[in-house]
């Protein structure tokens, strides 16, 4: 069990019969009254961010929450399949696990899985991937007195904000936190 005073950021616990986990808070102590603890949760499993206070003397659940290296092998137009590289198990998962994350992630690539009570509900992909460039404009010469930026499509599809020199066949560095281009490879 955890009590409510002990909350802090990234902290997984059991509320509501659901599990949610600490984005922000803050220990209040107000003149007048008893103190609480304002926080910010975010549900594992929706995703919903909701704002609520505790009585510092409430007591939660902690929550286990295990996450897992698994190779993305393939899509068959419904289901994304991942295979665990040390059990060759296959998992199956719906897209609205993985949306976010397939906007950067190839065949054969790693992708962290979180699971919860061993049911999957979150894919996150490497925070840096290397992606080659499909489709963009051609730079135009001597447009370089700015930070001029133009999209560019890569090879899984998303669409990344790339200097005006990166071309079609340029592989890029991509951080996948924020989507945003790093660096030419």
């Amino acid at each position: 069990m955890i009590s409510a005073n002990d909350l802090r950021k990234g902290t997984t616990f059991e509320y509501d019969g659901d599990v949610y986990q600490i984005v922000d808070f803050q220990h209040v102590k107000p003149g007048k009254g008893a103190a609480f603890v304002r926080v910010k949760i975010r549900s594992v499993m929706s995703g919903a961010v909701k704002d609520t206070t505790f009585n510092p003397n409430d007591k939660f659940q902690e929550a286990r929450i295990d996450t897992k290296e698994m190779q993305y092998l393939y899509n068959d137009g419904q289901l994304y399949y991942f295979m665990d590289t040390e059990s060759f198990e296959q998992i199956p998962l719906e897209k609205d696990v993985v949306e976010d994350a397939m906007k950067f992630i190839k065949e054969n690539d790693m992708a962290t899985v979180r699971f919860y009570s061993g049911s999957p509900f979150s894919v996150s992909a490497p925070n840096f991937v290397e992606l080659k460039v499909v489709d963009t404009e051609p730079g135009i010469k001597g447009d370089t007195a700015s930070n001029v930026t133009k999209p560019a499509t890569v090879e899984t599809g998303a669409v990344v904000q790339v200097p005006i020199f990166v071309n079609v066949d340029d592989i890029i560095k991509i951080d996948t936190r924020n989507g945003e281009y790093l660096s030419r490879v």
